[in-house]
């Protein structure tokens, strides 16, 4: 509870803030639409529409007068939400002061244009198109770096989607899955079933990701999907989740994709809703936020018991059992252990290898020490290396995700931290739901989205990031219940 003599400035405090959340939700709602629905005539204009959203919500951060709010509340006792908001709205303010809000518009117009850019290159095979606008990003986060008091520059990019975590804590975490990942993924290729391929009809996938969907909790009337060339999601706002797959006749992707992104958006989702319009109305880091898809794309989507409970339904979808395969059989394909050239297809114990690779590649770039010319030899190295596999074009390599077509240098540790923390948090969930194989085949999910919901979910900034990871685990972040699971699943234990 505020004191009185706080009780004013924070009310204007909150009041100030819940344009800026807005106008963060508007953000989300224009790419959402670039990336599903804009005709490709409208990048132009759309770049300059995210400039001056961008610019504004700058400018809101950077007002003085949320700084002398935070000073008149700063000598007096707070606690719970109160103290929370302060605490994050004091480091927010302070990173929007270090950056020149000219910087702020380059970085959004280029976000824009190396989108569309990326998205013709990948689908031509031609970084060389390509190249230029991914140097522009470079240099301007190298600029944007350069604002903050970091040791190394990628602190400050990774400080972004993952608060208060630095550089030498990823590769101290990162360092027993580069040894230990790519010998377990070698040994288990060999005895694998093999991934699933085949031909799969979109229109039945399309039935089949609605089935899936709405039995794990999406509803029409707070749902929303959309397909996309790499898979997102988005939260402008309390009731509006919306998520996207994609969908290829030779693949089963869609499936999984669409519960990866549904983890995202369940999260959001069920943040409190006391904290809308606020900055803690949202998750607390990419990292958590990543778990969250993870799990439900892993230990959901890769369940036997979840598929056994649906699979009249879903053969009915596709007009037969995919691949003529049963649940355990299907399951098996679905997590086979196989080196892939595309991340988002990757099984779950070699995926942290590709996460691996760009967090490498990304501190050369930021460095200094590798020319945006040379990424795509590299690239092709870095996957011999740490698969061994050949990539045998941009498309299928260097061109793959759209990350850094808007510059989210920084973004790529999460992946696989949280995929970490999803192995974590599960372990606990069935500790604590010793009814959740019966309750997944069921259909039952509301005891796990409500145990999510009271351990992670509801939370949303109040706590900070080590704070979450301990109350919902009772540990700090381990990889032991991750490498556990990709030993096992694996056949080394």
């Amino acid at each position: 509870m505020a004191t009185t003599a706080a009780t004013e400035p924070l009310e204007e405090l909150r009041a100030r803030l819940a344009p800026l959340s807005d106008l963060r939700g508007l953000l989300e709602l224009l790419q959402y639409d670039q990336e599903t629905v804009m005709p490709p005539a409208g990048a132009a204009a759309r770049a300059e529409h995210m400039a001056t959203l961008s610019g504004l919500l700058h400018d809101g951060w950077a007002d003085p007068r949320i700084g002398e709010l935070l000073e008149e509340v700063g000598g007096t006792d707070l606690e719970g939400d109160d103290a929370a908001l302060v605490r994050v709205v004091a480091k927010e303010t302070d990173k929007a002061r270090r950056v020149p809000a000219e910087l702020v518009r380059e970085l959004a117009i280029a976000s824009s244009r190396g989108q569309e850019a990326w998205a013709k290159a990948r689908e031509h095979d031609d970084f060389a198109a390509f190249q230029p606008y991914l140097q522009h990003n470079v240099e301007l986060k190298r600029e944007y770096a350069a604002c903050f008091d970091a040791a190394e520059p990628y602190d400050a990019l990774l400080d972004d989607y993952e608060p208060g975590m630095l550089t030498d804590e990823v590769r101290a975490v990162f360092g027993p899955l580069r040894e230990e990942l790519p010998a377990l993924v070698a040994a288990a290729a060999e005895r694998s079933p093999g991934m699933l391929t085949g031909h799969f009809p979109i229109d039945g996938q399309r039935r089949a990701v609605d089935l899936v969907l709405k039995r794990v909790g999406f509803t029409d009337e707070a749902w929303r999907l959309d397909t996309s060339t790499h898979p997102f999601s988005a939260s402008p706002g309390q009731g509006d989740s919306r998520i996207t797959t994609r969908f290829a006749e030779d693949s089963l992707e869609s499936l999984l994709s669409s519960l990866h992104e549904f983890g995202h958006g369940l999260y959001e989702a069920q943040v409190d809703p006391a904290l809308a319009r606020s900055p803690l109305g949202r998750g607390v880091s990419m990292s958590v936020h990543e778990s969250q898809s993870r799990l439900w794309e892993i230990f959901v989507g890769m369940s036997v018991p979840f598929w056994r409970g649906v699979w009249p339904q879903l053969s009915e979808a596709m007009g037969g059992p995919p691949n003529g395969l049963d649940p355990e059989g299907f399951v098996a394909t679905l997590a086979s252990v196989q080196p892939s050239l595309i991340r988002v297809d990757a099984d779950p114990v070699s995926y942290p290898l590709h996460i691996v690779l760009r967090f490498e590649l990304e501190l050369a770039l930021m460095a200094g020490d590798l020319a945006v010319d040379d990424l795509p030899g590299a690239w092709r190295d870095g996957m011999r290396d740490l698969l061994g596999i050949d990539v045998p074009d941009d498309r299928l390599g260097v061109l793959q995700d759209i990350h850094w077509s808007f510059g989210a240098f920084g973004y790529f540790p999460t992946y696989a931290l949280g995929t970490l923390l999803a192995a974590q948090i599960w372990d606990v969930a069935v500790g604590e739901l010793p009814d959740l194989d019966a309750q997944l085949e069921a259909g039952d999910l509301a005891p796990l989205r409500d145990w999510l919901r009271e351990r992670i979910h509801r939370h949303g900034r109040r706590l900070e990031v080590r704070d979450l990871i301990r109350q919902a685990t009772g540990r700090e972040l381990d990889a032991g219940p991750y490498l556990a699971y990709a030993r096992a699943r694996a056949g080394s234990e």
